[in-house]
């Protein structure tokens, strides 16, 4: 018999966070140090693997959940936009299970880029436990401080043919959703140079979109190891660690005002905060009216990410 869909994505992305960290540890000279951890009468738990002051990474996390219980009406107000059939009870609230894996990756150097990904699927039950509504969502995306066409079109390509296989309509779908998505609004421009990012996704049947999901967490490791590995041991200068720094506040102003996933799991009763917010850097900064100099290595990423492009 065939298990449910939620057992088998839960599966999934506990073998996805070993092979991930064991990848991310071939550049590394120090191990992720795995935290577990429950929600006690909330239902579920998940295990966080973490790394701080690293030779290579500065920090970084791959963090497995799993939860259940009962969503309170903030949490499904938040979820609203996209996912507009959900039908509370007469309380306001409803049943849920959720499951996914995130990870933030931050290195030292400022030629190698910072990245994240998110892969999860959501079940909405009715009352008596059936199911409601389902869908997957997440994506991987890419945010350099400096920009190298080469890494950038190394990350895009592997997640078009992970996605390829499954519609050759979904990376440039999926594409155009990243940029929009990671779009800071109030600076009109995005944290990076973007990848892939979906949600509410159920156009296909869940055991397709759980194979396409497993195709996409396959094109991560190849696309970004590659690019630290030749990035981390780069020679910079104290002005290309500003700057780092100056983008790493642009991230925290992304994940701090508009990330959906941060401000759904602070809604969450029992959630884990050092979980949800282990994507934030140890250290940012943010210079009253900055502005690159015309031309320089600086301004050419600031006017990508005003103006993302195409990049395979």
């Amino acid at each position: 018999m065939t298990e449910p869909i939620r057992v088998q994505m839960e599966k999934l992305i506990r073998q996805k966070q070993k092979e991930i960290v064991a990848g991310l540890e071939t550049l590394e000279t120090k191990k992720f140090r795995a935290d577990s951890w429950e929600r006690g009468n909330n239902g579920g738990g998940g295990t966080s693997c973490v790394i701080q002051d690293g030779a290579t990474f500065e920090k970084g996390g791959v963090n497995v959940s799993a939860v259940y219980g009962v969503l309170p009406p903030a949490a499904i107000e938040s979820m609203k936009n996209d996912h507009k059939n959900i039908k509370p009870s007469e309380s306001g609230t409803v049943k849920f299970f959720a499951c996914g894996l995130s990870m933030v990756i931050h290195p030292w150097n400022p030629h190698a880029p910072t990245t994240h990904l998110n892969y999860r699927y959501f079940e909405i039950m009715n009352d008596d436990d059936s199911t409601q509504t389902w869908w997957f969502g997440g994506g991987a995306d890419l945010t350099p401080s400096y920009l190298y066409e080469e890494d950038c079109k190394l990350f895009h390509q592997k997640h078009k043919d992970a996605l390829d296989k499954y519609g050759e309509d979904l990376y440039p779908r999926w594409k155009k959703w990243c940029d929009e998505y990671f779009l800071i609004k109030h600076r009109g421009e995005t944290r990076g140079i973007g990848g892939i990012f979906f949600d509410d996704y159920d156009e296909q049947d869940p055991s397709v979109c759980l194979k396409m999901v497993e195709s996409c967490f396959d094109a991560f490791l190849p696309s970004y190891v590659p690019i630290v590995a030749r990035r981390k041991d780069m020679e910079y200068t104290e002005d290309e660690k500003k700057w780092q720094q100056l983008r790493r506040g642009r991230y925290v102003e992304f994940n701090l005002v508009y990330d959906r996933g941060t401000k759904f799991g602070l809604q969450t009763p029992g959630s884990r905060v050092e979980s949800i917010l282990m994507s934030l850097p140890v250290t940012a900064s943010w210079l009253y009216d900055h502005h690159p100099e015309e031309g320089s290595r600086e301004d050419k990423l600031l006017k990508v990410c005003q103006n993302p492009i195409e990049w395979v």
